[in-house]
């Protein structure tokens, strides 16, 4: 069997430590907020709404639907959940709902999801 691997350093770089610790410490809200949206899109089906609206701007339920080949039920209730984290955003036009990418993450997501 194999032996668990241990650290073997000498000894501590206590600055590096310090450093990096305080580097979590300022930029906490940051890593949690991108903890945040890429739980959001772990989920296939968000992941897959989201890549739709960065190349259609918008799209209303029914599209989704027609698209994912999925029920509205189960789709609504993904856009909620990116409605609600602040991705998505929604414009009701008499009796249709579109929804699009919320300006202020939509560099991030072409960045992060475009490459």
């Amino acid at each position: 069997m194999n032996a668990p691997i241990t650290c073997c350093r000498i000894e501590a770089d206590d600055d590096l430590i310090k450093s990096a610790k305080t580097m979590l410490c300022s930029d906490n809200k940051i890593l949690r907020d991108k903890a945040k949206l890429f739980s959001l899109l772990g989920n296939e089906v968000r992941l897959k709404i989201v890549t739709l609206f960065l190349s259609y701007t918008r799209m209303c339920v029914c599209d989704l639907a027609d698209v994912l080949e999925m029920k509205q039920s189960p789709i609504s209730q993904h856009l909620r959940k990116l409605k609600d984290a602040g991705v998505l955003d929604n414009k009701r036009e008499g009796m249709t709902v579109f929804y699009f990418i919320s300006s202020g993450v939509k560099l991030e997501l072409e960045q992060l999801l475009k490459g």
